[in-house]
């Protein structure tokens, strides 16, 4: 039974760890997410710094992309950005590819 036991554990291990790097490369890309908003905005840095974290932050509000999706693209057309939704949908997706990448880098 040890054997199992073993196996088990490095399966639960290997899960959590895989858990904790999804979680990491999302909170990145939705940082860049935010950085290229807040450009289109005309945000100064220490309001793109405040907004990368509300948006990082909107991130916890449910499961999946929707919640970010929402406040980026309320938040854009609020501030007089023209936008779609399936622009900020592009954006977040290369952004998820930007994240990825440097995760791979810093390793």
């Amino acid at each position: 039974m040890t054997t199992f036991d073993d196996r088990e554990r490095a399966f639960e291990a290997k899960f959590a760890r895989d858990e904790e790097l999804q979680f990491r490369i999302t909170a990145r890309r939705n940082k860049l997410l935010a950085h290229w908003a807040a450009e289109k905005m005309g945000l100064t840095p220490e309001e793109t710094d405040a907004y990368a974290k509300a948006v990082v932050q909107a991130d916890f509000e449910e499961a999946g992309d929707e919640d970010v999706v929402r406040k980026l693209l309320g938040d854009l057309t609020a501030a007089g950005v023209e936008i779609d939704e399936p622009a900020v949908r592009e954006a977040l997706a290369d952004r998820m590819a930007e994240a990825r990448r440097q995760f791979i880098e810093a390793q």
